[in-house]
């Protein structure tokens, strides 16, 4: 059995201002709606340091002491691991600037419910909200069947 496999590093940010928290309108095709900002992490970079980075590319805001808060993961279509870092942040400085990644906007958490999300945003805000969940897994079922979503 190999031990090593490809693997594809992302982060997530979830920046907050009291009750607010600061989406993006993703342009991408591949995944559309609101979600949070974020990328992926680049070679020889920390998982903080990416975070940090990712943020004021996209938002123009730098975050202070951001803080993991789980991990999601699944495969991709091409048999790889896809691994997103969820961090939390809620203090930062700089002005809120958009980025061609998408449009940022602070959104009430009270209308979350009411505003299109990306597919996938509320099982990402729960390891965010829940201190006793760590790990997010899509995991694959046959062709016919949806995948199967596990917290831990």
């Amino acid at each position: 059995m190999a031990t090593t496999e490809n693997v594809t590093l992302t982060v997530l940010c979830m920046v907050c201002d009291g009750s607010k928290i600061l989406l993006q309108d993703r342009t991408k095709e591949d995944w559309r709606g609101l979600t949070f900002p974020g990328g992926h992490v680049e070679k020889h970079e920390s998982f903080v340091g990416a975070a940090i980075r990712e943020i004021r590319e996209e938002t123009g805001l730098t975050i202070q002491n951001p803080q993991l808060c789980g991990v999601k993961q699944f495969e991709t279509d091409k048999g790889e691991r896809y691994v997103v870092l969820l961090f939390k942040a809620h203090r930062f400085s700089g002005n809120l600037v958009s980025s061609p990644e998408g449009e940022m906007r602070w959104v009430e958490r009270g209308e979350l419910e009411n505003i299109p999300v990306v597919k996938g945003f509320f099982d990402a805000l729960r390891l965010y909200d829940d201190a006793t969940l760590s790990e997010l897994v899509y995991e694959r079922t046959p062709e016919d069947e949806p995948w199967v979503t596990k917290f831990y």
